[in-house]
């Protein structure tokens, strides 16, 4: 997890110092691990047509990560699992307050995880750090300890391999959940281990771009890959891929730049976007 202590941007460097430091090549493979598991479940987020509603978890594991800060002091572990079950949480209330009230459960995500957020702003400024406030709003990449970036490559195995072992059921559950069923798909906990592994991505995603950015790296590889893919046994590879390198890149120009990594790395793979869609309506056939 984001490290306590600030990190300042060094002043631009040559690409050669930039693979020779130490620091430097430790976020890089961070990047690009949390970037490829970023975009490899990019994939299923689109297909699932929900990033308005992973935007709401990613901004609810806030407040856990404040709460286990207060409680446990901040560390890799009680932040972990802090946000984990404030994710847990917010989802589970969501489905309840909706069936209570009969409002539709997008209102209600709204309303609690506005709530949690503010709670979470509250608790970190009674900590007294805005150093921590802002390591956890925007990510601290450049400030990884080596247990982060092994909880990141374990959260990656177990993401990457259960949505390839299971990528026809999870396609098939998300088009169309009958069928799935009358396949033999068991389509409840399939939908449980689905946003067990969003949550578990989420949160190692704190550690690049913090709350406010994470949505941008779970949603924008896919968007990116999908007007030029047609089938999802492509679309999950190569949005992993695209996740990988725009990630990359986006660290290499915030050092380069002086910037903020996260800022950088969420900038750069809206840049991507926008120039995938300029390509494809540039393409033979698709111009109006």
């Amino acid at each position: 997890m984001p490290s306590n202590k600030p990190f300042t941007l060094a002043t631009p460097m040559l690409m050669s110092e930039f693979f020779e430091i130490p620091l430097y090549q430790r976020a890089l493979l961070a990047t690009l691990i949390i970037g490829f598991v970023n975009g490899y479940t990019s994939a299923f987020v689109l297909l699932h047509r929900s990033p308005l509603k992973l935007t709401a978890l990613s901004h609810s594991l806030l407040p856990g990560v404040a709460i286990a800060a207060w409680i446990f002091t901040l560390g890799v572990f009680s932040a972990f699992f802090g946000a984990v079950i404030a994710a847990v949480a917010i989802g589970v209330l969501t489905v309840l307050l909706s069936r209570v009230t009969k409002i539709s459960d997008d209102t209600v995500l709204a309303v609690l995880y506005t709530g949690a957020f503010a709670v979470g702003i509250m608790v970190l400024q009674k900590l007294g750090s805005n150093q921590d406030l802002e390591n956890w709003l925007l990510g601290n990449i450049l400030g990884l300890s080596d247990i982060d970036l092994w909880m990141s490559f374990g959260v990656g195995i177990i993401a990457v391999t259960m949505l390839s072992l299971f990528r026809r059921a999870v396609v098939i559950n998300l088009f169309d959940p009958e069928v799935a069923a009358s396949l033999g798909i068991r389509t409840r906990l399939l939908d449980y281990a689905s946003f067990a592994i969003l949550i578990l991505v989420l949160v190692t995603t704190l550690q690049a771009v913090g709350c406010i950015l994470a949505i941008g790296m779970i949603v924008t590889p896919a968007a990116i890959v999908r007007s030029f893919v047609s089938t999802p046994e492509t679309l999950f590879p190569l949005s992993g891929l695209v996740g990988a390198g725009g990630s990359a890149l986006g660290l290499i120009l915030s050092i380069q730049f002086g910037q903020p990594a996260g800022a950088s790395i969420a900038a750069t793979l809206a840049g991507l976007f926008i120039l995938s869609v300029i390509i494809r309506v540039s393409l033979p056939g698709n111009r109006a």
